[in-house]
């Protein structure tokens, strides 16, 4: 089935931030975000999904183990199992992305502080 944000799950999160779940499959879930200025998500870690985050317009701050990788668009970062991290958008504009997680990051999250 062909798939984008007009017939996807649609969530709200954060402070005002959107999430539409193109591919919710247990094995490997993918997610396209929007993150407006000035937001972030709690800081966490996943016991055994491997995420890979492609900014797709605007620019995301992700702080990986405590270093800040700047992420322009048409750019990613995969984030191993484990990894304490924390999706930011530093900016003035609207950071859009996609999330690939396997196995999936449901029911596999825990927040710091």
């Amino acid at each position: 089935m062909k798939r984008g944000i007009d017939n996807s799950e649609h969530y709200r999160w954060g402070d005002g931030c959107d999430g539409w779940v193109l591919s919710p499959s247990p094995d490997m879930m993918i997610i396209q975000e929007r993150m407006p200025p000035r937001t972030a998500e709690k800081r966490h870690f996943h016991l055994t999904a491997r995420q890979f985050f492609y900014v797709l317009a605007g620019e995301l701050t992700m702080e990986l183990e405590g270093e800040h990788h700047l992420l322009p668009p048409m750019t990613g970062i995969e984030i191993v199992p484990g990894a304490r991290h924390q999706a930011r958008n530093d900016s003035d504009s609207d950071v859009h992305f996609i999330v690939a997680s396997s196995p999936s990051t449901r029911g596999d999250r825990t927040d710091i502080g």
